[in-house]
């Protein structure tokens, strides 16, 4: 038996967090909403307590995301799958830094400058090789 939460629950309760944060609720909003107090979504997010399936579903539909949506991407946590390309790039939707750019960039009203916004980080990041110079 290994100590610590599992790999899954972890991956999990990041991406409640993430959608969490991309919908602007507090842990104490989500909490209300699913009859649970904030100190519970803390645990949820961390991956230290389990969600069970009628409180994930609940949680789907509070944060207006099918089921799936928390399990994507959760295969890269199983022994043995990361190459060389996703070892570097793990825990890259975690960080506070990429939270902030995905909120500030769908808080961007309009879809053109959404568009022109995504161009120009594009076109920032073709001049940059691997190790970021």
């Amino acid at each position: 038996m290994t100590n610590g939460p599992d790999p899954i629950d972890i991956h999990v309760g990041q991406r409640v967090r993430a959608r969490r944060k991309m919908l602007g609720l507090s842990q104490t909003q989500l909490g209300q909403e699913l009859g649970v107090t904030f100190q519970q979504v803390q645990k949820y997010e961390r991956g230290t307590n389990r969600i069970g399936s009628s409180r994930l579903f609940r949680m789907s539909t509070t944060l207006d995301v099918p089921v799936a949506y928390f399990f994507e991407g959760a295969e890269t946590k199983m022994p043995g799958y990361a190459s060389a390309n996703e070892a570097m790039s793990e825990g890259v939707f975690e960080r506070e830094e990429t939270q902030e750019l995905v909120d500030a960039y769908y808080r961007i009203a309009d879809p053109r400058i959404r568009k022109k916004v995504l161009g120009l980080a594009r076109l920032l990041s073709s001049g940059v090789d691997e190790y970021g110079m």
